[in-house]
């Protein structure tokens, strides 16, 4: 059994080709998803003089697409998005912002094209702060976007350090105190 065959695609499917592109595929791919929901067939002369029409068409769509997304970068180009979201004093969020929460302030926004897939971040947010957040609307349409997460109250950051401090002076005072218990009952 051979490795793999080729197929004439009459659909487009993404990482694979466009209508009328002649590709090899693994044949297990081609039996059980190309060739039996219609996406592919046996690459012939006559299927490829019938694909020209069509392949002509959605080349000039897609070359509209890229053209689309070319100025969607530079409208991203340097525009920053803030969330606003519950945190502790320390500025731990008591969620996290993930992809979908950018591209849906991003759409709100009116980049109505950017979706999930486009947002690369390695992993949720889970601070308060300022972030670079890429989006690659293609293999080389690449961008950055601020993202700023603030707190939706007023940070108590000098209540919670005299806390800490207060608590440390007891722990001490505490300490001695049960030091000079131990060393009345030593000398009893």
């Amino acid at each position: 059994m051979p490795r793999t065959i080729e197929l004439l695609l009459t659909e487009n499917i993404e990482n694979l080709g466009i209508v009328g592109d002649v590709v090899e595929v693994k044949p297990g791919y081609a039996r059980n998803y190309l060739v039996p929901l219609g996406y592919a067939v046996k690459p012939t002369e006559g299927a490829k003089k019938a694909l020209a029409a069509r392949r002509a068409e959605v080349e000039r769509e897609l070359a509209a697409l890229r053209k689309q997304l070319e100025d969607l970068v530079e409208k991203l180009e340097g525009f920053e998005v803030t969330l606003e979201r519950s945190c502790n004093d320390q500025g731990w969020l008591y969620g996290s912002v993930t992809q979908h929460d950018i591209s849906s302030a991003l759409r709100e926004a009116g980049f109505n094209q950017v979706t999930d897939r486009h947002v690369r971040i390695g992993a949720a947010i889970k601070r308060i702060d300022s972030y670079e957040i890429p989006i690659q609307l293609d293999k080389d349409l690449r961008t950055e976007v601020k993202l700023w997460v603030v707190a939706d109250r007023e940070l108590n950051l000098g209540r919670s350090d005299e806390q800490e401090i207060s608590t440390e002076e007891e722990g001490a005072e505490g300490a001695a105190a049960a030091t000079e218990a131990t060393e009345v009952r030593a000398d009893s």
